[in-house]
């Protein structure tokens, strides 16, 4: 099979691929998070988006914006996590907000977290629950655990104390859904090893649930098991990761994509079948800020998506996709999907008009935007 894969894999890939950029908002101050879910039960995914101040969400089709929340905190929102864990169709909302990285022990001056309760009308304002957080919480996601039900995972920047990047670990926490949202969330810690765990993966397939999480110390996995996390292996040891993201090869096997360091110039590619296999797709960025893996040409293989936010050797900020040639892990080719448009400071895939094409959702630091590059034949 593989002599005749490999060949026409080549083929399919002579033509570059086709985006087709749309700005949805020229007025995005920050950009700090992006979500995809259906907020109003029309069955199309809409864009979630946290920003500075304001936690708001466009509808799909006419890219109307609502805000959802707003000036909940002193300092800036950071995070975003929406995903329909209930089964009635419509995405639950959780939210992270009092960004001050630099503050690691002032609970009330760093870090929040919150649930948004839906109103009648999910245009207008959302009520909003606080729940138990440490300083500097940074990313969040929901999580299918036992099969069937969610837990909100919550990833802060440093641990408690910390002062750059050297002390306590971070307490990475897992919070369970009451019946009754506005009462106590029950939370437990799902790891504390990892230093400046500035991104994470969650990987579901079926009953078992890993979460890939990337730090200073490298990519550690821990997955669930009979009612609670535990420690489950390493990816990568050695190399600082900021974000991590997991694909597979059209033959099956797995490999992540890592930026390194954290904020880092590298995009890399591991391989956790075999431990001394790492491979550098491109040094040419500044503050890589974004990954995403996902197959966006129908090729039976993941490509990998990345953004940096700051410009380059070159003085130039954008997209890149990368795609596997082969099953190696080794041979890529690269395509530009923005050129100095879009100071990337987070991405995600997801088929936004239901044509089994997945597009590239960014927000821009300081390029202010919000665009969708919808791939087209």
């Amino acid at each position: 099979m593989s002599s005749i894969f490999f060949p026409l894999l080549a083929l399919q890939l002579l033509s570059p691929p086709q985006f087709e950029a749309q700005t949805i908002d020229a007025n995005v101050n920050i950009g700090y998070g992006l979500a995809v879910g259906d907020v109003d039960g029309d069955r199309k995914p809409d864009i979630l988006l946290a920003d500075k101040k304001q936690f708001v969400w466009y509808r799909n089709g006419d890219w109307k914006r609502f805000v959802m929340a707003e000036n909940l905190t002193q300092h800036d929102n950071v995070c975003i996590a929406a995903r329909d864990i209930d089964g009635d169709g419509r995405v639950e909302v959780a939210v992270g907000a009092q960004w001050n990285p630099a503050e690691t022990t002032d609970d009330k001056q760093s870090g929040a977290v919150f649930f948004l309760k839906r109103p009648a009308d999910p245009t207008g304002r959302w009520e909003s629950v606080q729940l138990y957080h440490e300083p500097t919480i940074h990313r969040m996601r929901w999580a299918k655990v036992d099969g069937r039900r969610f837990q909100l995972i919550v990833v802060p920047l440093h641990g408690r104390g910390n002062q750059n990047g050297r002390g306590a670990g971070v307490k990475i926490l897992a919070f369970d859904v009451p019946k009754n949202p506005s009462s106590a969330w029950k939370h437990t810690v799902v790891d504390s090893t990892l230093h400046l765990t500035h991104n994470f993966e969650i990987v579901e397939d079926g009953p078992e649930t890993r979460l890939w999480l990337g730090g200073r110390e490298g990519v550690k996995t821990v997955r669930f098991q009979k009612g609670k996390w535990v420690a489950d292996g390493w990816v990568q040891r050695g190399y600082g990761t900021g974000e991590v993201r997991r694909g597979t090869f059209a033959n099956g096997g797995v490999f992540s994509a890592a930026v390194e360091p954290m904020h880092g110039h590298q995009l890399v590619v591991y391989q956790p079948a075999d431990t001394t296999f790492r491979h550098v797709l491109t040094e040419n960025m500044n503050q890589g800020h974004a990954v995403a893996c996902d197959d966006l040409l129908g090729l039976g293989s993941t490509q990998v998506v990345v953004g940096w936010r700051t410009p380059n050797a070159d003085g130039r900020v954008g997209i890149r996709l990368f795609v596997p040639a082969d099953n190696t892990g080794r041979n890529w080719q690269e395509h530009v999907i923005d050129d100095n448009r879009m100071a990337c400071e987070d991405l995600l895939v997801a088929d936004l008009n239901a044509d089994n094409r997945p597009d590239i959702i960014a927000a821009g630091r300081d390029t202010h935007n919000l665009v969708v590059y919808w791939s087209k034949p």
